[in-house]
């Protein structure tokens, strides 16, 4: 087995936070008329949150930001954003040997050139800056949204990301492995084919499984005619009868998926309910407005028994692309 890296380790997300970074909704001409509840969904996310948060705004909204959240336990940081993305575009948080803290700092290239937005390649740097925190730049492609890790250094991935083209150019398994042990402390890298159909971040892992405790994760099971029917059971099938990084067997926990949810144009979005934030007292889970909200609630309720697990509505947000992980990064404490 290798041994701890000397530059640290990423701890899984149910260590206590200092913090929570999230980043005001302003790109009007990226949400149009989904704006303003985009706007009201990420507000109602942050007072459930309920941990002490580093807001990016825009000088331009700074005002706006600052009522909206009034009540709320935030630093508001001027630093201009492409949007609200910042689990991407933000710095990821390792654990040093020394017992600090490092902002590790990666190319940012929109997605594999999908959305490119103003700003967002600086956000990390200035993040670190802003708040003063230590970090390290590696010169490759990496988003927060497509690594998910437990507390031994075992990291879930999909090829449909880590392997394409677009992002890193012919990197092999081998490749991608060395790049996430050197810069995040990973020991064993599991991973899964695809993710959702139309996830505009080709596959992102923080949408179809996720690790809910020690050699433990939750997937999705297909509703009835999902659209995503057979990708929801190759993923659990590629869980069942793995190891984590010391060798303990992976316990493989389902909740039901939200099945087909479409935005107004009747196109289908990729909803999750595993696109959940664990916070440090609650874990924020994405609702969709269906009936199968509440089942989800339910599910996941069994599965954090020392958090309470709290519903928000993630349909505005969820036009954008993404859920309440996507836009969160959590800020470990030392």
């Amino acid at each position: 087995m290798s041994q701890l890296p000397s530059i640290g380790r990423m701890p899984a997300e149910w260590h206590t936070h200092e913090a929570c970074l999230v980043a005001w909704p302003h790109a009007a001409a990226y949400w149009q008329d989904d704006l303003v509840p985009a706007q009201t969904e990420f507000v109602a996310l942050c007072h459930a949150i309920a941990e002490p948060l580093h807001v990016l705004v825009p000088a331009a909204y700074m005002e706006a930001a600052r009522t909206a959240l009034a009540g709320c336990d935030a630093t508001f940081h001027e630093i201009p954003t492409g949007d609200i993305w910042v689990r991407d575009t933000g710095p990821i948080y390792v654990h040093t040997p020394s017992g600090g803290r490092s902002g590790q700092v990666f190319r940012f290239n929109g997605w594999g050139g999908s959305y490119l937005l103003e700003h967002d390649p600086d956000v990390a740097a200035r993040v670190l800056r802003s708040l003063g925190h230590a970090g390290q730049y590696f010169p490759f492609v990496l988003e927060g949204g497509a690594v998910e890790v437990d507390d031994v250094g075992t990291c879930l991935t999909s090829k449909q990301c880590l392997l394409n083209e677009n992002r890193n150019p012919g990197w092999t398994s081998s490749e991608v492995f060395g790049a996430l042990s050197s810069s995040l402390g990973i020991r064993k890298l599991i991973w899964v084919d695809k993710g959702l159909a139309n996830d505009h971040t080709d596959g992102h892992i923080d949408t179809i499984v996720r690790f809910v405790g020690p050699a433990h994760v939750v997937c999705m099971h297909p509703q009835e005619s999902d659209p995503n029917r057979e990708v929801l059971l190759d993923i659990r099938a590629s869980l069942e009868g793995q190891v984590d990084a010391v060798g303990r067997p992976i316990k493989v926990s389902t909740i039901g998926s939200p099945g087909a949810v479409h935005d107004d144009d009747g196109a289908l979005m990729p909803a999750s309910y595993v696109n959940f934030y664990i916070a440090n007292h609650r874990v924020v889970v994405p609702q969709y407005g269906n009936r199968h909200d509440h089942e989800a609630l339910e599910g996941l309720a069994a599965l954090f028994p020392d958090r309470e697990v709290v519903g928000v509505s993630a349909r505005a947000i969820l036009t954008g692309g993404g859920a309440f992980h996507c836009i969160t990064q959590q800020i470990p404490k030392c």
